[in-house]
């Protein structure tokens, strides 16, 4: 169970690190660590509807390809291999945003957003472990614990924040600010193997190629010297290539 005085202090430490502990008063880091307790406490039915609305956020932000564009075409043949599995319980609904930006990312309502971008670098197979990476997060709760800082933050800085856990008192400046938090969240280092491992595992139980893994690792390690912020840079995507090529001589 959290301590509310526990989750006021860190969210001092939070907004430090983001450079706006110092401009707040105490009345506001009250108000702040109040809306960090309720970031913590929302439960898996609040997380989905904000991720709901999120998406939907999203969405209304990006040029989203037509169904029948070969960007949609495409990621229907690569969805395909995974079957009819579901996002923590939820079907899985996808689609493809027109940017030259390398991304993609899923939310725990069970919404998957690949960058044409991506799809421009990666062939099916790549595709397939870069997004079973992605659902990954989600599988493994990383991503409830993004969209939860996502809105502590976004609440914080506000002084304020929504009334109650959800998103009923979320203005649309607010909703857009979490959104954005979410989809540029870093991961840990451990939460980023713990995702890599998901996708090596959802590939070979589906019949994948698990190769696809490897080399989009390699891809993406050529981008920014890899740095990019794709898929994080720790540890290296060089390194995880080779965790999963480690992988896939051992058979396991």
């Amino acid at each position: 169970m959290l301590n509310k005085a526990y989750v006021a202090c860190g969210v001092a430490v939070l907004l430090s690190a983001c450079g706006g502990a110092q401009n707040l008063d105490p009345n506001g880091l009250t108000s702040a660590g109040s809306s960090l307790y309720k970031a913590a406490t929302l439960s898996d039915s609040d997380i989905a509807s904000l991720a709901n609305e999120s998406c939907k956020s999203s969405d209304a932000e990006s040029t989203i390809a037509p169904a029948n564009s070969a960007y949609s075409k495409r990621l229907t043949k690569v969805m395909k291999g995974f079957g009819d599995m579901t996002l923590n319980g939820q079907k899985i609904n996808y689609k493809v945003y027109m940017t030259k930006d390398v991304n993609a990312w899923a939310m725990g309502n069970g919404c998957v957003r690949v960058y044409s971008g991506l799809m421009d670098m990666m062939n099916d197979d790549e595709l397939r472990g870069v997004i079973g990476h992605e659902m990954g997060h989600v599988a493994l709760g990383h991503s409830k614990k993004a969209m939860q800082t996502a809105y502590a933050v976004s609440a914080a800085r506000t002084a304020a924040g929504a009334a109650s856990p959800g998103v009923a008192a979320l203005s649309n400046s607010q909703l857009g600010d979490i959104t954005e938090k979410f989809i540029n969240a870093q991961f840990s280092q451990t939460q980023e193997s713990a995702a890599d491992d998901y996708s090596f595992d959802l590939l070979k139980q589906k019949s994948m190629n698990q190769k696809g893994l490897v080399t989009a690792f390699q891809k993406l390690a050529q981008l920014d010297g890899g740095k990019s912020s794709m898929m994080s840079s720790h540890p290296s995507s060089s390194s995880r290539a080779q965790h999963i090529q480690d992988r896939i001589a051992k058979g396991s």
